[in-house]
């Protein structure tokens, strides 16, 4: 990897006067770093905004985020994916408040013995809340210094990685780093995107990647794993002002998220087939909902539900018949909650909630 020198005067000056105004920003507390990073990652910024907003306003505190109960985590969380982000950030909350008082460690060792935090978010704490001379290196940082340096390397490998991390934190100065690692990810988002715009950049006139042309072709990747496409059918299962739900089993994919009965697509038995031969349940169709979509991981799932009258309530192994009102308050995957919400323009009041 080619050590530039950074044109670091060029790349604060743009920062300065075209950086987002972004909630966490505003008051960048260690906290509020915590979550706003957790919430970006996988997740676009104008999507995080609304949810950090909320979440701040909820949870002010460490201590009021231990000190509510997971199910409102998920609950609050709930479209943002990546589940397990919540899960680890209650699980630190607790860590914190019995070992720090409610409060993030200012030390990289410290800050290591909290579950969730990687390299990335440690580096993001240390810098932008502690104005510690940190790197943070996220996929906006991997493309902008990979181009600044025509890095053709794969940008996966570990060794690679070891590379673009240690030029983040040479290229740092001593006074306002901080500065420096936020301008990067900011040029990363919003100019050296996948598509970079390159007349725009305040580092094209030191750019090697543009000057040999290769700009857009880097960073190197690895190929994407490719999608599993999935057709489902979705049972909502009623009886009086219940509905049938299954919760996500711990270590399952969809861990702590309430979900509808479903099958995948079998031509050869229906959907009361399905229910009447694994539960020997009897149900009678009421109404087809419109089709809805879920992706996650590697699969995109088709999910076509509809609505069926159980003629009994028998008890289910891993399944559980929950009130209409407390739907509302239940954190659902995220296919299923479109099915939730198809479920309010439902004219039979037997099923309004």
């Amino acid at each position: 990897m080619k050590k530039l020198p950074l044109d670091r005067p060029s790349l604060v000056a743009w920062f300065q006067k075209h950086k987002r105004s972004l909630p966490w920003r505003e008051n960048p507390t260690p906290y509020a770093v915590w979550i706003s990073e957790v919430m970006l990652q996988q997740t676009q910024v104008a999507v995080v905004i609304s949810y950090f907003q909320r979440w701040m306003a909820r949870f002010p505190t460490i201590e009021s985020l231990a000190r509510a109960e997971l199910v409102e985590v998920i609950k609050l969380w709930e479209g943002l994916g990546y589940y397990a982000r919540a899960r680890n950030l209650h699980r630190a909350a607790l860590y914190l408040l019995e070992y720090h008082q409610g409060e993030l460690p200012s030390s990289r060792e410290e800050l290591e013995k909290v579950v969730g935090l990687g390299p990335y978010t440690i580096g993001a704490i240390l810098s932008f809340a502690f104005h510690k001379r940190a790197a943070a290196v996220d996929g906006n940082v991997v493309r902008v210094l990979s181009r600044y340096t025509a890095l053709e390397e794969v940008v996966c490998q570990s060794q690679t990685q070891k590379k673009i991390w240690a030029y983040a934190e040479e290229i740092l100065p001593e006074e306002e780093p901080w500065v420096v690692v936020e301008a990067l990810i900011e040029l990363g988002a919003t100019i050296c995107m996948r598509q970079p715009k390159c007349f725009l950049c305040p580092l094209n006139a030191s750019c090697k990647g543009l000057e040999l042309g290769i700009a857009d072709l880097l960073p190197i990747k690895k190929e994407k794993v490719s999608v599993t496409h999935l057709k489902r059918e979705v049972a909502v299962i009623c009886f009086n002002e219940y509905v049938l739900l299954r919760k996500g089993s711990q270590g399952k994919l969809m861990e702590d998220l309430y979900e509808f009965p479903y099958f995948e697509s079998n031509a050869s038995l229906s959907v009361q087939e399905e229910v009447q031969r694994t539960w020997n349940l009897t149900i009678q169709f009421e109404k087809k909902l419109p089709e809805a979509t879920h992706t996650f991981t590697r699969y995109r799932a088709r999910l076509f539900p509809s609505i069926w009258k159980a003629q009994k309530r028998i008890e289910i192994p891993d399944y559980q018949w929950i009130s209409y009102p407390k739907l509302k308050s239940l954190p659902f995957s995220a296919g299923h909650r479109r099915i939730l919400i198809s479920l309010k323009g439902v004219e039979n009041e037997d099923f309004a909630y």
